[in-house]
């Protein structure tokens, strides 16, 4: 992520935390603007989900069309994100579309008459604040096939998705701290 997105994503999850957060939707449109365009994708290609207060779900935040569809349990075995909460470790799978996995949200049209196309490649990071696991950020390519997606994830991309994880946490964890 260039220095100057960083910064901005920084300046921006602080004025956040000081402010309250405010609405979910709102706060979070800017941090899907600017994460989708550090990794040459679209904002619906950018998804949030933040751990359930029983601790046994995962749900959506990002895309905004995810929001209401429902919830992935913390202990699927197919669901790519609910093993990066448990295993608490990033992953990048660029042949996404030939492993076994829900496509459930996948189907969610992106907008009104609109379909949505499969996920060919993704990248998962936890989103961890104090040694605990709040959520998880994922950043995907979609498209018919995985050319027509464009190009691999790098794990140098991994490590920035991490690390936009790592300045995201103060806002998403339940109880909103101070950003460093």
């Amino acid at each position: 992520m260039s220095a100057e997105h960083v910064s901005e994503l920084k300046k921006w999850v602080a004025e956040l935390v000081r402010q309250g957060g405010g609405e979910e939707s709102v706060r979070l449109n800017r941090v899907a603007d600017l994460v989708s365009k550090n990794f040459n994708v679209q904002p619906h290609e950018v998804a949030v989900m933040v751990i359930t207060p029983d601790d046994r779900f995962l749900r959506f935040v990002l895309p905004p069309m995810l929001r209401e569809v429902g919830q992935i349990p913390l202990t699927s075995t197919n669901a790519l994100a609910a093993r990066t909460v448990r295993e608490r470790r990033p992953e990048v799978i660029n042949h996404f579309a030939s492993v076994p996995h829900s496509s459930v949200f996948e189907a969610v049209p992106i907008a009104e008459e609109q379909r949505s196309e499969a996920i060919q490649k993704i990248m998962s990071a936890p989103v961890v604040h104090d040694r605990k696991v709040w959520g998880v950020i994922q950043v995907s390519r979609k498209g018919r096939s995985a050319a027509e997606a464009g190009p691999d994830f790098t794990h140098g991309q991994l490590r920035e998705l991490k690390a936009i994880g790592d300045i995201l946490s103060p806002l998403l964890s339940p109880t909103p701290v101070e950003a460093k």
